[in-house]
């Protein structure tokens, strides 16, 4: 059985602004075999809707549709990880337990988890994965809690060696250097040890918000591929546009997080309740026939 193969459909980049987060997140593709020798086609996060038409480009141009897609994985539930998920009729959506459960009662203060992210998740089949699951030969899950409640990596045994896609439980090559998660919504100290595991697990990571890279006998990133940018509508030359050009974003760890573990255990039944009405809803939406 040949090696799983990985490729990057759209590029992550480390970009932010005083005026919100563009939050271009990579989007990938892995191709394998099941255990009995079919190709399956595995998408790991979906982006937002902000790069739809680039996706669906990036797909096309490989000689696919969104309809040939198997299964997406979602590294967490944050919005610009999520939004296209609606993309894929044919997929089944892998997700961790909690993550899915979360997203249905967020903490006032996650923003990165908008309120009606549950609703979006239960558009699709779900099968809820936890750390070890097997997708495919070669492809599974690593639990990566801290950044979100239920984040995690996908490791691929590619011929190359191990590769990590870690969603934004290690967001840039630099947080391999400071171990230091920039972006905490759920464990600080959790997320910090999320970033020693993966880096003990593989030997390429491809972060959330980054290109690939692996980390050098000295310590020192040394990234594995290029990508180019096009910024649109202003040029350097603007008086009032800045460049900020230090590479590590402030830790932030979100207001209320000493909390999330006691209410989210005390909101389980009202969560599962609300899946089971949301999964009603969205079925009879799905039978509708539209002329």
């Amino acid at each position: 059985m040949m090696n799983p193969r990985l490729d990057i459909l759209l590029p992550g980049f480390p970009i932010g602004t005083d005026q919100g987060h563009p939050a271009f997140c990579g989007v990938f593709l892995i191709e394998g075999q099941d255990t009995e020798g079919a190709t399956e086609r595995i998408l790991v996060d979906a982006a937002h809707v902000g790069r739809r038409p680039i996706l669906n480009n990036a797909l096309a141009e490989r000689g696919l549709t969104p309809g040939d897609i198997d299964k997406v994985v979602l590294t967490h539930s944050h919005w610009d990880h999520v939004q296209n998920i609606d993309m894929f009729p044919n997929a089944t959506v892998l997700i961790h337990r909690d993550e899915r459960r979360y997203a249905h009662m967020p903490h006032a203060n996650d923003w990165a988890t908008p309120s009606w992210t549950g609703l979006v998740l239960e558009q699709l089949p779900i099968e809820e994965v936890a750390d070890g699951y097997e997708i495919i030969p070669g492809v599974r899950v690593v639990e990566m809690c801290g950044h979100s409640i239920g984040s995690i990596g996908v490791l691929i045994e590619t011929e190359h060696g191990r590769a990590a896609i870690t969603g934004d439980a290690l967001h840039f090559a630099y947080v391999a250097q400071t171990k230091r998660n920039p972006l905490v919504f759920w464990d600080e100290d959790k997320a910090n040890q999320s970033i020693e595991r993966i880096l003990d697990l593989a030997d390429v990571i491809y972060p959330g918000h980054d290109r690939p890279f692996r980390l050098t006998s000295a310590n020192e990133i040394e990234y594995t591929r290029e990508h180019r940018l096009t910024v649109t509508g202003m040029n350097p030359d603007m008086s009032s546009l800045a460049f900020d050009r230090d590479p590590e974003w402030p830790v932030w760890v979100m207001p209320g997080v000493d909390v999330q573990p006691e209410r989210f255990q005390r909101a389980q039944d009202r969560i599962d309740q609300r899946i089971q009405n949301v999964r009603r809803v969205a079925v009879g939406v799905s039978e509708i026939e539209f002329d």
